[in-house]
């Protein structure tokens, strides 16, 4: 399958939830320092489930797409189903095969997520080796 599949171009070209949130309890900013793709995430939590989703990036259309099809999946989850949330799924979710160079583009927003959650929680951030299998 190829890497830029018309689902990853569709949701980089018309990205899902892309604008910042006014209102929001928690908001996070993660790179990836091996290409410079970033992402700013921002939830907005209501007790113990994830009401809304908003971000802003710029990176190629691998780490972009990852996190728009995320936001969409965000909503009404727990922190413990957002947390559950594995590399697996977002590559699921993907749809298409990535390569080791690309791993960590397609996880950035699983990185921004679990850095987000654990803020909120008022947690120490968690390195990108607990996030890229194998690693």
């Amino acid at each position: 399958m190829d890497l830029y599949a018309e689902n990853i171009l569709d949701h980089f070209r018309h990205p899902h939830r892309k604008a910042a949130l006014t209102r929001h309890s928690v908001e996070l900013q993660e790179k990836n320092p091996s290409c410079g793709d970033s992402l700013t995430l921002m939830l907005r939590m209501k007790k113990n489930t994830i009401e809304d989703v908003g971000w802003e990036g710029e990176g190629c259309a691998i780490s972009q797409a990852s996190m728009s099809i995320l936001a969409d999946a965000l909503i009404g989850k727990t922190i413990e189903a957002a947390q559950a949330l594995s590399p697996k799924d977002i590559l699921a979710m993907l749809g298409v095969e990535v390569g080791p160079r690309r791993l960590k583009c397609a996880l950035l927003s699983l990185h921004a997520l679990r850095n987000a959650l654990r803020k909120f929680q008022n947690l120490p951030p968690t390195p990108w080796r607990e996030v890229l299998p194998n690693a």
